[in-house]
């Protein structure tokens, strides 16, 4: 599959916020879990650089990117619900980072996710991302473990 980037607008956003629901423990990422992040995320003036990630004229997920310090992005994804589990992640990452690298030149990537998720953690590692730390935060109504990432194959 082939992906393209393109700055998301307010539809596919509310797409996204409203009607992208994940079975199982992944429920945790619908963003209508938490308040905040859903008011962050609908809200065009708050959400910051945030991708679209298309195939084919279809919305298959969506790419955030926050400048941390002058060489680092930290960067959020998430894959339209119905294409994950289904070994494209790898792919999606990859195109991901390509993008990112392409467009930003970062000279470091770093992300966050939460511990219990090691289906997505299998994936980053995969792809040369490594363990760089791990930390509580509060998040949808409870506090949850956390790693935190860094890609080293740049």
């Amino acid at each position: 599959m082939t992906y393209q980037f393109t700055t998301i607008t307010q539809a596919q956003v509310e797409m996204i916020a409203f009607h992208w629901h994940y079975d199982g423990i992944y429920s945790f990422y619908d963003m209508e879990s938490d308040p905040e992040d859903l008011v962050e995320f609908t809200d065009p003036n708050a959400r910051g650089n945030v991708f679209a990630v298309t195939s084919d004229d279809a919305l298959a997920g969506f790419l955030s990117i926050e400048q941390r310090e002058s060489n680092t992005v930290e960067i959020g994804l998430g894959m339209r619900p119905d294409l994950t589990g289904i070994g494209l992640g790898a792919d999606f990452l990859a195109q991901c980072l390509a993008f990112i690298q392409t467009t930003f030149s970062p000279e470091r990537i770093t992300l966050a996710v939460a511990t219990f998720n090691q289906r997505a953690i299998k994936t980053y590692r995969k792809i040369g991302f490594v363990d760089r730390e791990t930390f509580m935060q509060a998040t949808n109504g409870d506090t949850y473990e956390f790693v935190r990432m860094e890609y080293l194959n740049q």
